[in-house]
């Protein structure tokens, strides 16, 4: 792979745990822990590599409309995996963070995922960004009503607000727009991902289930995205 054109930050929406489980007569539940067990492998490859940032969809505003018992099964699984990957996490010098809105989350999740940041945060390898309750319509709803306060309390003028504005009030803050968005399981949408910081993404949509992506399936995306003739707008 060429070093020069490396992409700084991919972004993941990790999408056929459930169809993986049920073509192999499984459980939707047992789809998310294998899920799991890639999502940890490629972060661990990633960080080798020498990737920045790597963004992944873990739960959607959207999921909530689940069945009771797959969501609660989730938070579950996503607690338990904070819990326990923070550790490991440490030791392989990776920085966690958490996108998305945790105030609606039990308030175990919460100390979990405070936990989990706090443990990780002085870290210098690979930032994880898992987006955990995200919607990207929420987010950039979030980012407008924070300038508005700060233009309320006469601290910024209107005219003062640019994109770099909005940017600095969003879940990626001082972060690097992601240079690659890879989606799995053959689905050909967004899914409000990262809407805001998507807008000159390169995406790659790969047919094969989450649990079934490989570290070599990552390769082959990062070489697809040197390939690329990224303009920005330009010629």
């Amino acid at each position: 792979m060429d070093d020069k054109i490396f992409p700084k930050h991919i972004a993941i929406i990790m999408d056929g745990n459930r169809r993986w489980a049920r073509e192999h007569n499984l459980d939707p539940k047992q789809g998310h822990k294998e899920g799991a067990k890639t999502l940890e492998n490629i972060v661990r490859y990633a960080n080798k590599i020498g990737l920045k940032y790597i963004t992944v969809y873990a739960f959607s505003t959207e999921n909530w409309k689940r069945s009771e018992e797959e969501v609660g099964a989730l938070m579950l699984l996503l607690q338990r995996y904070l819990d326990d990957y923070s550790k490991r996490a440490d030791t392989e010098n990776i920085k966690v963070k958490i996108l998305g809105d945790i105030s609606v989350l039990s308030s175990g999740m919460q100390k979990s995922i405070i936990n989990c940041m706090e443990r990780t945060k002085n870290n210098t390898g690979i930032t994880f960004n898992i987006a955990l309750n995200y919607g990207g319509r929420n987010e950039i709803l979030s980012s407008v009503r924070k300038i508005a306060s700060e233009v309320k309390k006469g601290n910024l003028n209107i005219e003062d607000i640019t994109e770099q504005t909005i940017s600095n009030n969003l879940y990626t803050e001082g972060q690097p727009d992601p240079d690659l968005l890879i989606r799995t399981s053959g689905e050909l949408r967004l899914s409000n991902f990262l809407l805001w910081q998507l807008a000159y993404t390169e995406f790659l949509f790969i047919d094969k289930h989450w649990p079934d992506f490989e570290e070599k399936d990552l390769d082959n995306a990062i070489e697809e995205f040197q390939k690329r003739n990224r303009k920005f707008g330009g010629k």
